[in-house]
C-alpha cells in the first residue's frame, strides 16, 4: 500500500498539497454524495436520511440535516445524537469536526477547518493546512455563524447569528461578534426563567385537552 503523504499530514494538521492527495482519500466521493443529497425532493424523508448517513463520517441517532448541504470530504465528520442543521449549511472538512449531542445549527453556519499560511510566498505555493473544529453538547449555533480552525465551543454554549468565532467558548457563555466575544455567562437565573416558560407552555398545552 503507498503511503498517502500529504493525505496524513492534512489531518494531522501540518502542511499539505492538496493536489498531491492520491486519489482514493481526496473529496470527490463526499462532494458526489452532497449534489445526490441536495438533489431529492425534500418529501422524500428517507432517501435524504439515507444519503445524510452516507455522507458523514458519523452520525448519531434523531439528527437531521436540512438540505441544501455542501461539505469538503464529509468523512471527517462525526456528529452526536440529536443534532439539527437548518438548510444551506457548510462542513469544510479538511481536519475533523466533531460535534457532540443535542447542538443545534441555525441557517448557512460554516464550520471552516481549513487555513493558509499568512506569508504569501508560502501561500503562493498551494500549501495549505487545516486544524480542527470541536462543538461540544448542548450548543447552539445561530444563523450565518463562522467557525474558524482549531475552535473548541464548550457545553451549552449560545453563538449569536452572524458571528466569526476565532477562538475557544468557554462552556455556559453566550458569545457574539466578529471577531465573537463573551456577552455573558448563562447563569441560574437565566436557567430558572426558561424552566419556568416550559413549565408555562407545558400547563397550558395540557388545558387545551
Amino acid at each position: 500500500m503507498i503511503e498517502d503523504f500529504d493525505y496524513n499530514q492534512m489531518l494531522a494538521g501540518e502542511l499539505y498539497l492538496a493536489g498531491g492527495i492520491l486519489p482514493e482519500n481526496r473529496s470527490t466521493a463526499g462532494k458526489i454524495i452532497a449534489q445526490k443529497l441536495n438533489q431529492t425532493p425534500f418529501e422524500n424523508k428517507a432517501e435524504i436520511a439515507t444519503l445524510t448517513q452516507q455522507l458523514f463520517g458519523k452520525i448519531g441517532k434523531n439528527s437531521v440535516v436540512t438540505p441544501p448541504v455542501y461539505v469538503d470530504y464529509g468523512r471527517h465528520v462525526e456528529i452526536g445524537d440529536d443534532f439539527y442543521a437548518n438548510l444551506d449549511c457548510l462542513f469544510l472538512d479538511v481536519n475533523k469536526i466533531i460535534i457532540g449531542n443535542h447542538v443545534m445549527l441555525g441557517p448557512r453556519v460554516a464550520l471552516y477547518t481549513a487555513g493558509h499560511p499568512t506569508v504569501a510566498k508560502v501561500r503562493n505555493t498551494e500549501l495549505e493546512f487545516g486544524l480542527p473544529i470541536v462543538i461540544k453538547d448542548n450548543v447552539w449555533v445561530g444563523g450565518s455563524t463562522t467557525i474558524l480552525p482549531g475552535v473548541t465551543i464548550g457545553e451549552n454554549a449560545v453563538i449569536g447569528a452572524a458571528s466569526v468565532v476565532t477562538k475557544d467558548v468557554p462552556a455556559n457563555t453566550i458569545v457574539a461578534g466578529n471577531p465573537a466575544k463573551i456577552i455573558r455567562q448563562i447563569d441560574e437565573k437565566e436557567k430558572v426563567y426558561w424552566q419556568q416558560k416550559m413549565a408555562d407552555y407545558h400547563l397550558k398545552k395540557s388545558q387545551q385537552n
